[in-house]
């Protein structure tokens, strides 16, 4: 790393929402920034690629005609100098549990640079139910105050102190911005999983269940996960590496032997 901290910013939520215009702010007063984000909202598309996109410079840096991974892969190998850490977001709304890790295009782009090999952050900010639906919540950058704010100290800060030799990215979530300034904890995913689908005639209706109420009465995600951390209005950091770990399995092996034996007959089979 230079003198200066050379920072990609990206999101899903495209390039003209208050989130990454507020965090972009922000860490532009501590480092270089060079925003790299979709033309229009990309939300829950994942770490889904494209073969081509279209390209425009903004007033903030590149909008890119694609997902947040591809914005990831052009800013990284094309468009701006190569950074010490890529930020995704804020985004608007929570990405909190196992099951968001693959589905949110946040998280999706922060997992992008991890495989690059560049130490990644994914902020996004709970909304509460009672605002409606996260999607039409009408939110002024001061409220984005909180997540600027650890954001932007992360940024500062967990490079020099060894947090990506043992993460290869971090999975921020926090409160909208109110009073004092929320707690920090370190926490790891829910593994809470609600999805539902009613059949209505020729169309499907599918439901995800797990945010009927964060009222931390009554969810059952257990303390030290993400969901319970924010429910209680704290800020959710969790320090996760790229997904598709393999774990040797003694069951697994046995059927692969199986498989060779009856793979064995067959041929023998085919050459009397």
């Amino acid at each position: 790393m230079g003198d200066t901290l050379e920072v990609l910013v990206t999101n899903d939520d495209g390039i003209d929402s208050a989130g990454i215009r507020a965090v972009s702010s922000s860490l532009a007063k501590v480092a270089d920034v060079t925003v790299v984000a979709p033309l229009e909202d990309q939300s829950a598309t994942g770490r889904s690629l494209s073969h081509e996109v279209d390209v425009v410079e903004h007033e903030l840096g590149y909008a890119v005609d694609g997902t947040p991974a591809d914005c990831v892969v052009a800013g990284l190998a094309e468009l701006g100098p190569v950074p010490d850490l890529v930020v995704a977001g804020c985004n608007r709304g929570a990405n909190l549990g196992e099951y968001v890790l693959g589905r949110s295009g946040t998280i999706g782009a922060a997992v992008e640079a991890a495989f690059f090999d560049v130490p990644a952050i994914a902020t996004s900010m709970y909304v509460p139910i009672e605002r409606g639906p996260v999607h039409e919540a009408d939110l002024g950058q001061e409220e984005y105050a909180e997540a600027t704010r650890v954001t932007t100290f992360l940024a500062e800060n967990a490079l020099e102190a060894g947090v990506f030799e043992h993460a290869g990215y971090l999975n921020v979530n926090v409160p909208v911005a109110g009073g004092d300034p929320a707690p920090v904890e370190i926490t790891h995913p829910s593994k809470r999983y609600e999805m539902d689908a009613e059949r209505d005639g020729e169309t499907i209706h599918l439901t995800d269940h797990v945010w009927d109420s964060m009222d931390p009465q009554v969810i059952p995600d257990p303390p030290g996960t993400d969901r319970r951390a924010v429910a209680e209005g704290r800020i959710s950091i969790s320090p996760l590496a790229p997904p598709h770990s393999t774990n040797h399995h003694e069951i697994l092996e046995s059927l692969a032997e199986a498989y060779a034996e009856m793979r064995g007959s067959l041929r023998a089979d085919v050459s009397d």
